[in-house]
């Protein structure tokens, strides 16, 4: 499921593509799935759209890198849809509280006895906490200690989450902040399965697959869908193992491909004409806001207002697929992309549901150059969120504006103080003190305002790093899990004379020696830094990144 679109970074700013009219989505969404997939940044991926009464499926790419599969994505194409599956999992919700099984302020704790359940100062967690990602439990339990760091849900179990929560503590009270919690997700769909009487699984294809013809949707994946199950790939294209999820399934364990997708889609876009399942109204209502303007959550789904448009929407990623799917709030567009990479699709999602704009200053306007001294006054580091700086500098023809761990992009001239990207749909406004001098900028994208105050001096380009070779018996010695944060731990193995690090929840990633005990990614500008005790056995490693060392002491030492 979707933890970060950046290896790593504690927040990353999506930059949504560039929109287009109706008429034009599959043009367009074609356009830029296929530059995607040229680029070699994801193997293939499956589009499908709607617009109006058309709809339109398209394939890209390769279902995989290797010569096995050397084939063309398809209808049939099976994908891990991650965090899309919270969509079904509220879909069960709203089906059993209009078959009255289930209140939404029903407390979690009701549904599963056997469980102790956290409560804040009284006030307990509800099944509509879980399902609007309020509920104040964190991310993921912290005693996530996966021993196959390449399918790291694998082995942990229902006693697990049973320990966790026994001594889990919240830090504040259930309903009052959305942040999400594949954690939550995942409980909730254990307190469906109890009250029903019937596993995860089971209510999946009871309430939903079979009522809406999904012949290919589940978790076990049947002789049909192995057959035609896309390979996974990492996020520089190797390919990597299948994640199983046998307790959190309720967050992101669902396998499904285009062809029945496009029915759930349909479902929902049209869901006064479709009596089974019960609650596709329910589960669009928005309930609780995220703290992002524009942006509110209702049952699972994301509701956003972008530009007088209401779009309803949600993501996913596994540490080899990415998937998006969403709808206009007026039933004319919808969208379902499956990749085989764990690479964001959020923006071919967007580029398909978002209307035309009138004809922007982009294709005429940058023209004007600046000076050398003119760019200097805008050019720095800028803060967006914790983890995430906006790094201003001045390159040959130009601003160049680099948000944390995605590629740099020129910026235009559009008028004093204010610029725009040709790339993508946004643009930047910097603000002045008293003095004139440049303290902040506001980045505008998607209907969101996102303020960054000036931090300092833009950052210079990273290093140049050579790799140095080490042999694989040395490279065990880092092998291991190291405790980052509080439910964030890396995990680092060896494999064939190549050592790699996976963060909790996200796709394995190579890590290249530099130096003894120091190491660097090449997907984003981060490095690790390993730190021996007297005997020189490892005793952690230091994170660095966006300007932040974060240090994590090997578990068990």
């Amino acid at each position: 499921m979707k933890i970060s679109s950046v290896v790593l970074a504690i927040c990353s700013i999506a930059m949504v593509g560039p929109v287009l009219a109706a008429g034009d989505v599959a043009s367009s969404v074609q356009k830029i799935a296929s530059a995607r997939v040229s680029s070699g940044a994801v193997p293939g991926m499956v589009v499908a759209t709607i617009t109006g009464q058309e709809q339109k499926l398209q394939g890209f790419g390769l279902v995989s890198n290797g010569k096995s599969q050397p084939h063309q994505p398809d209808a049939s194409t099976v994908f891990e849809i991650g965090s899309v599956s919270k969509t079904f999992t509220a879909l069960l919700l709203a089906d059993m509280q209009v078959h009255a099984q289930v209140k939404l302020d029903d407390a979690v704790a009701a549904l599963l006895p056997d469980y102790s359940i956290p409560q804040y100062q009284g006030r307990v967690i509800t099944l509509l906490d879980l399902a609007t990602q309020t509920s104040a439990l964190p991310r993921l339990p912290a005693n996530m200690a996966p021993r196959q760091p390449d399918n790291p849900y694998a082995d942990y179990t229902e006693n697990n989450l049973r320990e966790f929560l026994r001594s889990y503590q919240l830090t504040r009270a259930p309903g009052a902040k959305y942040e999400y919690s594949n954690l939550g997700f995942g409980l909730l769909g254990q307190a469906l399965s109890a009250r029903a009487g019937k596993s995860y699984a089971e209510l999946v294809q009871e309430r939903i697959a079979k009522p809406l013809g999904m012949t290919d949707t589940g978790i076990a994946l049947t002789a049909t869908m192995q057959n035609n199950l896309a390979t996974g790939h990492d996020a520089v294209g190797k390919p990597v193992a299948n994640w199983d999820m046998p307790t959190l399934a309720g967050a992101g364990g669902l396998r499904s491909n285009a062809q029945d997708m496009l029915r759930y889609l349909h479902a929902h876009m049209h869901s006064a004409d479709v009596k089974l399942p019960a609650g596709l109204q329910l589960v669009q209502q928005p309930l609780r806001p995220t703290g992002s303007p524009g942006l509110q959550i209702a049952l699972a789904w994301h509701v956003q207002s972008v530009r007088g448009q209401t779009v309803i929407w949600h993501n996913g990623m596994t540490g080899g697929y990415a998937s998006f799917i969403g709808f206009t709030a007026d039933g004319q567009r919808g969208v379902v992309v499956l990749a085989n990479a764990s690479v964001s699709v959020d923006d071919i999602g967007m580029t398909a549901l978002l209307p035309a704009t009138p004809a922007t200053d982009a294709s005429k306007a940058g023209e004007i150059r600046l000076t050398a001294k003119e760019m200097t006054e805008y050019t720095g580091r800028y803060q967006l969120a914790p983890g995430a700086i906006l790094n201003i500098s001045a390159g040959p023809d130009g601003l160049l504006a680099q948000i944390s761990g995605q590629p740099q992009a020129p910026v235009f001239w559009r008028k004093k103080d204010e610029f725009f990207y040709k790339v993508v749909e946004a643009s930047l406004q910097f603000e002045r003190d008293a003095s004139g001098k440049i303290q902040s900028l506001t980045l505008l994208q998607n209907g969101h305002a996102s303020p960054a105050a000036r931090i300092g001096d833009a950052g210079p380009e990273p290093a140049k790093r050579t790799e140095i070779a080490i042999p694989a018996e040395q490279l065990k010695q880092y092998a291991g899990s190291y405790t980052l944060a509080p439910g964030f731990k890396l995990i680092i193995t060896e494999q064939a004379g190549q050592l790699y690090a996976q963060a909790t929840g996200q796709g394995r990633n190579p890590v290249f020696a530099q130096a003894p005990d120091e190491f660097f990614y090449k997907v984003v500008d981060a490095q690790l830094s390993f730190q021996r005790q007297a005997d020189g056995k490892i005793k952690g490693l230091v994170l660095h990144q966006n300007g932040q060392d974060m240090p994590g002491p090997r578990d068990g030492d």
